[in-house]
């Protein structure tokens, strides 16, 4: 264990009107070697102002909200003082102050980033364990499972708010959007968009009182959270079904009207030629809404040109593989509207998947 690492890591703490034990955590933090502890105080009333009024007389920073804003902001608010007044701080690790986070778990997780290599460190917790609530257990297995299908990086706990990443990415993840507990799930999807590695660490699973002391709403927060992760999917099938509506539209006006206006008549001529001005027409205005409305990609490093190209390669591969796939399985006794039916469900998910990492994603890191 190096105790310059824990020197160089500002410890961010955001708290709502906490109790003695958030006292007690900070203590520990300092005797294991912790110098830099900041904690936000989100808006808590009168009556826990004693507790941050001791936190400052013990050495931590202690940042006010006059309100409650949510933990994004409260984060973000850190992040901000970090960059402006701590210049000595080579990472951040963000830490709950409901006791769920042990020292030890901190000093591993901190000192595994400055081991590895440029990552978000995520401290994992073991959700088969007995003293995991039901609800916290269904809860997060469910979100890794729809993480994982969505994004394609299983977490085995994305809810974990023991989170260590290097001061370099620190304006990166002041800029992604939330307020409240929504804002640590779009981190890990901003994360997953950009490239940027996720590594689980394994921690000591705590949950004192049932963890009654979490501020977490279980209906309100959920929804945020799930909003966010299928989000963009349910705006892919939105771009989706109007794109088919566009292409039936099109094909129809192709083939009765304006090709017979060139003198196009042959029935099969008619077929192609309006089948192919329709699918362009219907792939060009498919590729403007995935581009600006559920992918919202920003060109930062990259030109809007590369992004087509990209497009148009995975249309191309698609078709590909859509045929060979109906191919191989009509040809082993599978109707052939059944097999078109199979591989155009799957390679749909895949195109999801793969637009939103390579043909639409996040700026890369410099």
């Amino acid at each position: 264990m190096s105790n310059t690492h824990l020197k160089e890591t500002a410890i961010l703490i955001p708290s709502l009107e906490p109790d003695e034990r958030l006292i007690t955590y900070a203590r520990a933090l300092s005797e294991a070697g912790f110098v830099m502890r900041i904690i936000v105080d989100d808006g808590s009333s009168e009556r826990f102002q004693p507790i941050f009024r001791t936190l400052e007389e013990e050495g931590c920073i202690v940042l006010h909200h006059d309100v409650n804003h949510g933990k994004g902001v409260a984060l973000k608010t850190g992040y901000r003082y970090i960059q402006e007044h701590l210049p000595e701080a080579k990472a951040i690790l963000t830490a709950d102050s409901d006791g769920q986070h042990t020292v030890p778990d901190c000093i591993e997780v901190v000192n595994r980033l400055f081991d590895g290599e440029d990552a978000l460190y995520l401290g994992s917790r073991d959700f088969s364990l007995p003293q995991v609530p039901p609800k916290s257990r269904f809860g997060n297995r469910m979100t890794s499972v729809i993480f994982k299908l969505c994004y394609g990086k299983w977490l085995p706990d994305t809810q974990t708010g023991l989170r260590a990443f290097r001061a370099s990415e620190l304006a990166f993840m002041e800029g992604i959007e939330g307020e409240r507990y929504e804002y640590e799930m779009n981190v890990l999807i901003s994360c997953a968009r950009r490239g940027l590695p996720m590594i689980p660490v394994t921690i000591e699973t705590v949950y004192e009182n049932g963890n009654e002391g979490t501020h977490f709403h279980p209906i309100r927060d959920s929804w945020r959270i799930y909003k966010l992760i299928l989000g963009s999917f349910v705006k892919f099938m939105g771009s989706s079904l109007l794109c088919v509506l566009i292409d039936q539209v099109a094909a129809a006006i192709f083939h009765n009207w304006l090709l017979p206006l060139f003198g196009m008549t042959d029935s099969n001529a008619l077929i192609w030629g309006s089948g192919l001005c329709a699918r362009v027409i219907s792939a060009i205005a498919n590729f403007s809404l995935n581009r600006a409305f559920v992918f919202k990609f920003k060109s930062e490093g990259q030109s809007t040109a590369g992004a087509a190209v990209r497009y148009a390669i995975l249309c191309i591969a698609i078709i590909c593989l859509s045929n060979l796939g109906v191919m191989a399985l009509n040809g082993i006794g599978m109707a052939r509207w059944l097999a078109k039916l199979l591989c155009d469900t799957l390679l749909y998910f895949v195109s999801y998947r793969v637009q939103s990492n390579w043909v639409f994603p996040d700026a890369k890191k410099e």
